[in-house]
């Protein structure tokens, strides 16, 4: 007997979301479970006269009974960790049902709180994996975004206490582009980039921020005979406006910015419904003078970004010299 397609479709959808659901329940348990077991610990610890030998002398004796028992899950490394998490987590009903163990070591590796908070609440919003978020840790999102910003406006935007309402809410400058795999000594071309940015179009995406939509790449626009290409088109929900990224593989020009401000007026008066806000472009750039782009853009400039491209992750020390001299830069002024 033929079975028919959209039977069998239906019963491989039951089956795929049942199994989804008791991934995600063995995961919320475990987590609770990790909590729990941290709370057990650090409330015991109390009843020491010098809590941190006692604390280590009853993680020790906890492992040599468990873990021959359970595993290596709980091993005296793994219960300091489940301790660690009872502490930096010491509400249960705060802790978000989306996100597994591991999305929580990683969220406990950080030290600084309004960090931490960050990425908590962002990989919540937009359901990142573990793996995505520690991607996102690792690429310095949140010191990317204070250059920018300052604390309280990045937190609100994650909290959802306040949408992005403007380009620097949500872009970042500079980019990571470590995930595609090009090498910083080796020469390549524009179109080159643009072909491997959508080649991972999902980590691109990311990278970017929140909202974002693909549209369309080499969007043709017809001008009194003249044709021009748009290397990349996007549409951000959150901001409710298109977005334009063109693609400058060397040092950025006041040409570059000039062309980019026309492909935007355009989309502004030919493509934009009237309930949209005014659209944004943003120059990729291999290198950039911050006063050409000052200078070449109107000085009450909402609409353009020039953000420097990274083939490689930065190093927290190189970020945060980065995020000095901005605040440097705003002191003087």
């Amino acid at each position: 007997m033929s079975i028919k397609p959209e039977l069998l479709a239906a019963v491989r959808g039951l089956i795929t979301q049942a199994r989804q659901q008791a991934v995600r329940a063995v995961d919320a348990e475990r987590v609770l479970l990790y909590w729990h077991i941290g709370q057990v610990i650090l409330e015991e610890e109390q009843h020491g006269a010098d809590r941190a030998v006692y604390g280590s002398n009853l993680i020790k004796g906890l492992a040599a009974e468990l873990q021959p028992q359970f595993g290596s899950g709980f091993s005296g490394r793994q219960l300091e960790r489940y301790r660690q998490f009872y502490r930096t987590f010491p509400i249960a009903s705060a802790l978000r049902t989306q996100l597994s163990w591991t999305h929580y070591k990683t969220l406990i590796s950080l030290e600084n709180p309004e960090k931490r908070e960050f990425y908590l609440a962002e990989a919540a919003k937009n359901n990142w994996s573990a793996r995505q978020l520690e991607r996102q840790v690792n690429s310095q999102l949140f010191e990317r975004l204070l250059l920018s910003n300052d604390v309280a406006a990045v937190l609100a935007v994650a909290r959802q206490e306040k949408p992005p309402t403007e380009a620097r809410d949500i872009i970042k400058d500079p980019m990571v582009l470590e995930f595609l795999g090009l090498k910083r000594e080796a020469a390549y071309y524009e179109r080159d980039l643009e072909t491997a940015l959508l080649t991972h179009l999902q980590e691109f995406l990311l990278e970017l921020g929140n909202g974002f939509s693909f549209v369309a790449r080499q969007q043709r626009l017809h001008l009194d005979g003249d044709d021009f290409f748009v290397d990349l088109v996007f549409y951000n929900r959150l901001l409710q406006c298109f977005v334009l990224v063109e693609i400058k593989t060397d040092k950025l020009t006041h040409q570059d910015l000039g062309q980019l401000q026309m492909y935007v007026n355009y989309y502004d008066r030919l493509e934009k419904l009237p309930h949209e806000n005014p659209t944004i472009g943003i120059l990729l750039c291999a290198d950039k003078n911050d006063a050409v782009v000052k200078i070449s853009l109107p000085a009450d400039n909402q609409t353009i970004v020039a953000s420097k491209y990274q083939l490689y992750l930065p190093t927290e020390q190189a970020l945060m010299a980065e995020v000095k001299k901005e605040i440097d830069k705003l002191d003087q002024l």
